[in-house]
């Protein structure tokens, strides 16, 4: 065989693996994306669970007898900061501790001496900047996984993805609206 109908034969094939190995780093970067940005998620979210602890106290303070608000709000978050750190375990277990704090701040407002206690205002202060990190970070953790899903499955992408053991990921988010409550801070 010439050398030149060789290389005509073998072209396509190298072409075709030089693609596949293309698409297989873009998967492993991507990859590498959603799991950097769920890591940013899940640092906002121990931030949110180590501040909640000082603000229950500094509320208890002022306001002993509201004790099953107090101690609901405590539980919720244990039950939150223990649960496994996956996108859907962790938006299941923020939903009630996000409504919880709800019903902190609501108690708080019938104690205006509470409200003007700078400590409580600072501590309400940097949840307020915590919530917002949590929501930029879900964002972004958000864009990460649709462009790795996209690629999943998208054709021809999805033959080396699924080849190559790459799968669709959980988006970050609440399944319901009583869920999606925002503690008014």
């Amino acid at each position: 065989m010439q050398p030149a109908v060789l290389l005509l034969l073998l072209a396509p094939a190298f072409l075709a693996l030089v693609w596949a190995l293309m698409i297989y780093n873009r998967l492993v970067r991507l990859r590498l994306h959603v799991r950097e940005s769920w890591s940013d998620i899940d640092v906002q979210l121990k931030r949110r669970h180590d501040l909640i602890p000082n603000l229950v106290a500094t509320v208890r303070g002022y306001a002993a007898h509201e004790s099953a608000v107090l101690e609901n709000v405590t539980r919720l978050r244990a039950e939150a900061a223990s649960e496994a750190r996956t996108p859907r375990r962790a938006a299941a277990a923020e939903a009630p501790l996000a409504a919880g704090l709800s019903r902190l701040f609501a108690v708080a407002e019938s104690y205006p001496a509470l409200r003007a206690d700078a400590h409580y205002l600072a501590l309400q202060r940097e949840l307020a900047e915590t919530e917002d990190r949590i929501a930029a970070a879900r964002r972004f953790f958000n864009a990460n996984v649709r462009d790795l899903n996209t690629l999943c499955e998208q054709f021809p992408t999805a033959l080396v993805a699924s080849a190559t053991g790459f799968r669709a990921v959980d988006f970050f988010q609440l399944d319901s609206a009583a869920e999606r409550i925002v503690p008014r801070v």
